[in-house]
């Protein structure tokens, strides 16, 4: 009859080093992979995020330099400028509006409203603006204000949480630098 002394077997399991590798590797690998491929998302969300933003003030600092009226052409072809600066073949839509702010009724009220793209994004009106004393800075009589939005759709390459696609909204707001007014031609 083998008689096993537990104590001596447990110091000698817990001193045994065989295969701790393998079990590492199977437990931190998975966790090293996800990781990797979070940080790679997390930067290209950022770069897609960015290259946005720098189309989208392009857009609004070419638009508030106008003297001439604004016409379905000039918005066709900023589309196709904001296109090339985000550099990719996305979903991307812009929205160009004017605003105008009148003191003696507090409201602000949509001049004009343009959307080129394919995605969500909607022509805004005198409803969405009106009372939106949070988010537009203070006006004086009669200013105007030029906004620029887009909304992208983003395509994760690996599934780290951020589902099937995300939109990447910018929103840029800016005065008219040498006109007082940026006019809308639909000819």
């Amino acid at each position: 009859m083998v008689r096993i002394d537990m104590k001596s077997w447990l110091s000698r399991f817990r001193n045994d080093e065989r295969g701790s590798v393998m079990v590492e590797a199977v437990i931190t690998l998975p966790i090293l992979i996800w990781g990797i491929g979070a940080t790679y998302e997390f930067f290209e969300v950022h770069r897609y995020h960015s290259a946005r933003d720098k189309a989208s003030y392009t857009i609004a600092d070419m638009i508030s330099r106008e003297m001439l009226p604004i016409t379905p052409t000039y918005l066709n072809n900023a589309k196709s400028v904001f296109d090339t600066i985000a550099n990719d073949n996305g979903e991307n839509a812009l929205r160009v509006s004017v605003i105008k702010y009148d003191s003696d009724e507090d409201e602000y009220s949509v001049k004009w409203s343009e959307v080129r793209g394919t995605t969500s994004l909607n022509a805004l009106t005198t409803a969405d603006v009106k009372t939106a004393h949070a988010t537009l800075p203070m006006m004086r009589d009669g200013e105007e204000l030029i906004i620029v939005d887009s909304l992208s759709e983003y395509p994760p390459m690996f599934d780290v949480w951020f589902g099937d696609e995300m939109d990447v909204a910018t929103h840029v707001v800016t005065s008219p630098r040498f006109a007082p007014q940026i006019n809308w031609d639909n000819s």
